[in-house]
């Protein structure tokens, strides 16, 4: 029986206000509008960006359905769509590819104005939801919204991908695997035979590694305060291991007197303004390249001697690792495909997606690099 055209009643795990545990809810998810498109999501991942929302550093409406990092099957379009269709296997963009705007058009570009990073945060495109709890109406995040089993998204942020790829590992094309890749390979253009250092070592950090390693980089150095993580991080391409707890300098004195005069690519992974400055200090002073990968914390400020800058270093940013999502996910999964990189190392947990706060518990513990929920 068709479920094209009429709501569905399903499972969410809906989150109603801060600092409190996901509780899984019957929701109705309203048809897709034009020109949107209503998934069946079959796994999704456990991203510290989602935990950003939970401890309210990342500031979002409630209640709200997270998740963001996923793949599923599309179970009906709206009117006007053409790039998939019900039965497609896809992955969820919460960067879109409008193809039309400013960023969009531009080579350099990928942060599409339609990322719900702005003013409408937590509505479709024409400023309403699809979800509903209660009587209530429940936020979408990011445009993505994968922590139930249907979700609907604009078509522009959904890319249709290989038919036998399996999508309890490709879900992490959707965020952390390509937003390290692509920002060693992107963003800092890592070029072979150079020094990079990698802070944080969780899902993102260790694809900044392989990102790193592909690209021909002679040393590459793994920083973090959990060691536990450094056995991974050697397995996936570092050549050195530091824990900032085992001395009594600061860590980017350490490094730069490692490196003879700072690395050449340097990437901050976890989201905290003094590892920024820290990697950014860490970075070869005339020409040097330090990019962020982690979400800065609401409300935080970075001060730091504008010298650092003066003598030449550059402090760049990078979202979804620069790719353009309609272009490259498709691509990324078929170079997966054809065993170009592996994701299986960076999957600790699967674990039914009923068990989310379970999931979480494993992130905040340090126990889990990635936590794929499946349904």
């Amino acid at each position: 029986m068709s479920t094209a055209g009429k709501v569905i009643k399903c499972k969410a795990a809906v989150l109603w206000e801060v600092n409190k545990p996901f509780s899984i809810e019957e929701v109705e998810v309203a048809p897709p509008k034009e020109h949107e498109v209503r998934i069946k999501i079959m796994a999704t991942g456990i991203c510290r960006s989602d935990d950003h929302v939970i401890t309210g550093a990342l500031v979002e409406p409630f209640p709200i359905i997270l998740g963001h990092e996923a793949a599923g099957v599309v179970e009906s379009v709206g009117q006007g769509v053409t790039s998939v269709k019900p039965g497609d296997k896809v992955v969820p963009l919460f960067v879109p590819q409008c193809g039309e705007c400013k960023n969009c058009l531009s080579s350099k570009g990928n942060l599409c104005i339609n990322t719900d990073l702005g003013t409408r945060r937590g509505l479709m495109p024409d400023g309403t939801t699809r979800f509903t709890c209660k009587g209530k109406a429940v936020h979408h995040f990011l445009g993505t919204s994968t922590f139930t089993e249907y979700t609907v998204v604009h078509e522009s942020a959904v890319a249709k991908i290989d038919s036998a790829a399996p999508l309890e590992k490709v879900c992490l094309i959707g965020c952390g695997f390509s937003t390290g890749y692509g920002a060693a390979l992107q963003t800092a253009k890592v070029e072979p035979g150079s020094t990079c250092a990698v802070f944080g070592l969780g899902g993102v950090g260790l694809s900044v590694i392989m990102g790193c390693k592909v690209a021909g980089a002679a040393r590459i150095i793994a920083v973090d305060i959990n060691s536990n993580k450094f056995a991974k991080a050697k397995e996936l391409g570092a050549t050195d291991c530091i824990n900032p707890k085992d001395f009594d300098k600061p860590i980017h004195e350490v490094l730069t007197e490692m490196t003879g005069g700072g690395v050449d690519y340097s990437f901050e992974v976890i989201g905290r303004t003094d590892t920024m400055t820290a990697a950014f200090a860490c970075c070869h002073y005339n020409y040097g390249v330090s990019v962020i990968v982690g979400v800065p914390p609401a409300a935080q400020n970075i001060t730091f001697d504008p010298m650092l800058l003066f003598t030449g270093r550059s402090w760049k940013g990078s979202v979804f690792g620069g790719w353009k999502g309609k272009d490259a996910v498709p691509k990324l999964v078929d170079d997966y495909m054809k065993k170009k990189f592996v994701l299986d190392p960076l999957i600790t947990h699967t674990l039914p997606w009923t068990k989310i706060n379970e999931g979480f518990d494993l992130l905040r513990t340090g126990k889990s690099i990635r936590s794929v929920l499946t349904f």
